[in-house]
């Protein structure tokens, strides 16, 4: 039996050792179930306390994808057995998601992430943790749980809140699917390769003079990548998102009912921003209003906190929320036509909004309580 995720250790000419993490479910876009996020907070925590282990690299198999989210139906079957109620599933999950991410924010070491291919959901909550991002021209790039009844979690109340103008409440209501040049602009992506140019990257990675330096590795690697990255610069296309900052910043300027009449008002013969437009104007009404609480956290939140704000408010949505509905539209009937629990932006309920966001539980007893 293939192994959902695939650990292996790359022995280079400075005696030092790469830690490699390779997602293995090609057919399913090496979505993340339990047992993967368990088996990595593992093997991550001993390379993290080995010093033979110069630096790690995450990957995904195939070509089509690094990651594209979290495999959420064993959530959706436990969800719908108990309504109204906290599952475990869910809680096991979100936990075990929000800590792998975290610790590899914290990893201190470097942790380079091969992003081709699709990259959304769970799967940019583990490449924001690495330190050496790489896009490639065939990287998809995008957070679209408003589609699904959520809203961006895996740290994006931190990395969102950050990233240039409105740019983050954009991508959060339209799940807009970044390439490179938009990854690199926001600050998601930090180096460019072609796809064809990973083995001769991996070549170079193996000839650098590692040490048990931290420091002095992370900025091996980031030599290495950016001489590399240097002769693309010039021919990369213009990101859309960065080319029209501005009319964004507009579009998004506002209360909740501002900018939902903006997107419904808009004209454009922009395609990717008809694509955006269509996918908010459909998404979940709960998950608008979610998305904006979220944009209302500014930067004031540490990364520990934003982590421990997210797991309340994501297993509150598969409990009572619209989260179900949307899987269920998506996943399990795929019909694509979610009935959400209210009609539109401007029905939804004040207090139902504060229950969603409401923490199950006392501060010393959260799940994440040993974040700081």
């Amino acid at each position: 039996m293939t192994q959902d995720v695939i650990f292996q250790t790359l022995g280079t000419l400075s005696g030092q050792s790469i830690g490699v993490v390779t997602l293995n479910i090609e057919k399913a876009l090496n979505a993340l179930n339990l047992d993967m996020l368990q088996a990595m907070q593992a093997q991550l925590t001993q390379w993290q306390q080995d010093d033979s282990i110069a630096c790690v690299v995450m990957d995904g198999a195939g070509d089509k994808a690094f990651c594209a989210g979290g495999d959420v139906r064993a959530i959706y079957h436990a969800a719908v057995a108990n309504p109204n109620n906290l599952t475990a599933e869910a809680g096991d999950f979100f936990t075990q998601e929000y800590q792998l991410d975290y610790l590899l924010h914290q990893f201190g070491k470097p942790v380079l992430v091969w992003g081709d291919g699709i990259v959304m959901g769970g799967g940019l909550g583990l490449m924001a943790g690495g330190s050496h991002r790489v896009v490639t021209e065939r990287s998809r790039i995008a957070m679209p749980e408003v589609t699904i009844g959520l809203y961006p979690d895996v740290g994006a109340s931190y990395f969102l809140n950050r990233m240039p103008g409105k740019t983050g409440l954009f991508l959060g209501l339209t799940a807009y699917n970044m390439g490179a040049a938009d990854a690199l602009y926001v600050g998601l992506g930090n180096h460019y390769l072609n796809s064809d140019e990973k083995e001769p990257f991996f070549d170079a990675m193996a000839e650098l003079a590692w040490s048990q330096d931290s420091e002095q590795n992370h900025h091996l690697l980031s030599d290495l990548l950016t001489g590399m990255t240097q002769p693309h610069l010039a021919s990369l296309p213009t990101s859309a998102l960065q080319q029209f900052q501005s009319q964004i910043d507009l579009l998004m300027a506002g209360d909740i009912l501002d900018v939902h009449h903006q997107l419904s008002t808009l004209n454009t013969e922009l395609d990717w921003l008809k694509r955006a437009q269509k996918t908010a104007l459909a998404g979940s009404p709960i998950s608008w209003h979610l998305i904006f609480a979220q944009a209302a956290l500014g930067t004031d939140l540490s990364l520990a906190e934003c982590f421990k704000w997210e797991l309340g408010v994501s297993v509150n949505c598969c409990s009572m929320g619209d989260f179900c509905e949307g899987i269920r539209a998506l996943l399990i009937d795929k019909d694509r036509s979610p009935q959400w629990l209210f009609t539109d932006v401007e029905a939804v309920e004040a207090n139902k909004i504060a229950q969603l966001v409401a923490s199950p539980w006392a501060a010393d007893k959260h799940p994440l309580a040993s974040f700081n």
